[in-house]
This record gives structure tokens, sequence and C-alpha cells, in this order.
């Protein structure tokens, strides 16, 4: 199925949950250290709850491309769209995954996010695109294919490609990630 209207609106939706998720993760870290552990928790439960959203909304993205997974005519006319569109262009986290698995395989199985991400950039040097490498609004300092990659591992993890308890900043592969990465590294 070709990139349609729908799935750059997925696309825009989640993009934009990714960037409140990374206001709230901001507001959180200045509440625990002013210690307003009341708004820390706050700010967590609220973080939570927009995961879980996040979480709903791929569902149905995923649910909307099973629709047209038989081969049914979708052919929609092209409507100009003003503004937003641009961040539909990103290269979605679905196309990280083998290269994040892969990374990590040639890691020895375990590594630091720094090594992992090095590596996956290099695998997708002539995927991303030049919005790929754009800052974030809410954290200037991370490009949105380190921010698209890092929410592609939080779904491995929760898919149980990747382990879920490894310390902070090391990334994991598990067995089930190894299967999936060995089943689906020529596809596509």
């Amino acid at each position: 199925m070709g990139k349609n209207e729908v799935n750059t609106a997925f696309e825009i939706l989640l993009e934009e949950i990714e960037e409140v998720f990374n206001i709230i993760s901001k507001e959180g870290e200045k509440a625990f250290k002013t210690k307003d552990f009341d708004r820390a928790k706050e700010l967590t439960k609220y973080g939570n709850r927009l995961k879980s959203f996040r979480e709903r909304v791929k569902s149905l993205k995923k649910e909307w491309q099973s629709l047209f997974s038989e081969k049914i005519s979708t052919k929609v006319p092209k409507r100009r769209v003003k503004g937003r569109l641009k961040k539909g262009l990103r290269t979605s986290e679905d196309k990280f995954v083998i290269p994040i698995l892969e990374s990590l395989i040639e890691l020895g199985g375990k590594a630091e996010m720094k090594q992992v991400l090095k590596l996956v950039h290099a695998k997708m040097e002539n995927i991303l695109n030049e919005y790929d490498y754009e800052p974030l609004p809410s954290i200037p300092k991370q490009t949105r294919w380190e921010n698209t990659a890092r929410w592609a591992r939080n779904t491995m993890v929760n898919e149980g490609l990747l382990v879920s308890d490894s310390p902070q900043g090391i990334w994991e592969i598990t067995e089930k990630g190894r299967k999936f990465y060995e089943t689906n590294k020529n596809k596509d």
C-alpha cells in the first residue's frame, strides 16, 4: 500500500504525542530537581496515560493498514495540504526495528544506547531524509531520527524484542528479538 493521507495523519499524530511526552519528561525532571514530588508524580501519571494512548493510536494505525492488505483499490485524489504535511514525512518507527536488532547483534547482544544509535545511523543513512535530521523543537539537542529510534526501542521492549529491565542507557536484545530478526531481516 502506498503512502496515503490517513497514514500521514497517523504519523503526524504519533509525532505530536512524542513531542508532548518529551515536554512532560522535561517538566518531570524539573519537578524532581526542585523536590516537587507531588508534581512529579502527577506528570508521571499523565506520561503513563499518554504512553497508553500512543499504543492505542499505533494499534489503530496497524488496523487501518490491515484494512487494505487485500488488493482493493484505494486511490484517493491527492489533496494539497498546507503547513504540517511535512511532519508525516519523517521516517516511520517500524523502519528502525531491523537496524536496531542487527546493531545489537553486531555489538554482542547488549550495548550503550549511543553505540547502538551510531550503528543504526550508519545502516539507515540511505533511508533517513532531511526532516529526520532536524532537531526536535522540545529537545533541540536531539534529532528527530534519534527520537524515533528511541520510541522504536520502547515499542520493541513492549513486544518482547528487547529486554525491559536492562540498566538505564543500555539496550539489550532478547531471544525473541533474535528470532524476529532472523525471520524478517530480508523483508522489504
